[in-house]
């Protein structure tokens, strides 16, 4: 038989939205990627690297060359002093990070504190290594935990926290006041903290990414994980960094070495390369990306949809009722897809309890002819509801 944490998933509304876009030839705002193909630099620094370099296994825990440059990259960035030898390794992507983590650290019974919204491969990978997830759910507009909230989801038996920052779906960065608490909860109940900031570079206006490892007492307690695809806009080369004190890092990389073990020389080698060189890269591509976002909140903002705030990501999102949508969002982005020929993602499929159905999640990483085309679908897609 097949394990029943598997057997009772549905099919992912990544999944669905992308194929209903395919068989509709609609515009897909739904899937977080970008329309350009990335910083060409390092696509020639891969390109060269596969004809003239290593194709063999390289170490486990990552070339050396990456392993520094993720450890000066987050010296220059963040202020933080992280041992390339002892305290980062390479992964195939942050998603097997992700798995290492709760491999490594869960014991069987033990509680996992998770904020939803949230990334839908997180509860089955919990509930695979035997935790028992605990959530918190956000809502619009603000998107806040606050100290009731932690008192309500941390117990005795709390082993690991899961903590998503900036935050997909609802495109919004924890404040400092929101992770000072966070820290504090986690230091009373000696709760290790799996970060997935992997969209730490993808950040707009003021607003400023803040690792949860360098707040007091959180140094030694955190594992904090990285992305090359989404610092880079190269969603499908799949090169993800852990980062953690020496202990949590040894018992993380045993779990690595029998998952993918390692991961292609040659994507390591062009990151490296391009962490060391795209200082270009990182002071434009947020505004770049911020002139989309607005291009197309401005767009709906035209055409009567009430826009939430983003602060970050590759989303915004549509508040459903406030913009004269009756249906939740399920029901009108099938309505989009099918009758409009615009694809987005309903924000409940990130829910397992307490679910809000009134957010409607938009991708504007793309050209500017596909978001003009996409708010004119929407419109017609409310325009039904008249």
């Amino acid at each position: 038989m097949a394990n029943t944490i598997y057997t009772a998933l549905p099919t992912t509304i990544f999944t669905v939205m992308s194929g209903l876009a395919r068989e509709m030839n609609a515009i897909n705002l739904g899937q977080g990627f970008p329309d350009e193909p990335g910083p060409l630099a390092i696509r020639q620094a891969a390109a060269e690297a596969v004809i003239n370099g290593n194709n063999q296994y390289p170490p486990m825990p990552g070339i050396p060359e990456l392993r520094e440059a993720v450890a000066r990259h987050y010296a220059r960035f963040q202020g933080l002093d992280l041992d390339w030898k002892s305290e980062i390794t390479v992964t195939s992507g942050a998603t097997e990070a992700l798995a290492c983590a709760f491999l490594a650290l869960i014991e069987p019974g033990d509680e996992v504190v998770l904020f939803q919204p949230l990334y839908d491969a997180y509860l089955p990978m919990v509930r695979r290594a035997g935790g028992v997830p605990r959530l918190a759910t956000l809502k619009p507009p603000y998107w806040r935990f606050d100290r009731a909230m932690l008192e309500s989801v941390f117990s005795d038996r709390t082993r690991l926290v899961v903590l998503n920052n900036p935050l997909n779906p609802t495109a919004t960065a924890f404040s400092e006041a929101d992770l000072t608490l966070l820290a504090e909860y986690c230091v009373r109940h000696n709760a290790i903290a799996v970060c997935d900031e992997v969209w730490e570079q993808v950040v707009f206006g003021d607003t400023v990414h803040r690792p949860l490892m360098a707040f007091p007492g959180m140094r030694d307690r955190t594992v904090k994980i990285g992305s090359a695809g989404k610092m880079f806009a190269l969603t499908g080369w799949k090169v993800g960094f852990l980062c953690a004190s020496p202990p949590l890092t040894e018992v993380l990389a045993k779990a690595h070495q029998f998952l993918t073990f390692t991961t292609p020389p040659n994507l390591q080698t062009a990151v490296a390369w391009g962490l060391d060189n795209s200082a270009d890269w990182f002071a434009t591509m947020p505004g770049a990306l911020a002139a989309s976002r607005d291009r197309l909140a401005r767009g709906l903002e035209r055409e009567g949809f009430v826009v939430l705030p983003s602060q970050a990501t590759y989303f915004l999102n549509i508040d459903l009722p406030a913009s004269g949508v009756p249906d939740g969002d399920v029901a009108f982005s099938m309505r989009a897809v099918k009758e409009a020929g615009v694809a987005g993602i309903p924000v409940s499929a990130f829910y397992e309890a307490d679910v809000v159905t009134s957010v409607l999640r938009l991708c504007f990483s793309k050209k500017d002819e596909t978001l003009d085309e996409g708010v004119r679908r929407l419109a017609k897609a409310r325009a039904l509801y008249r």
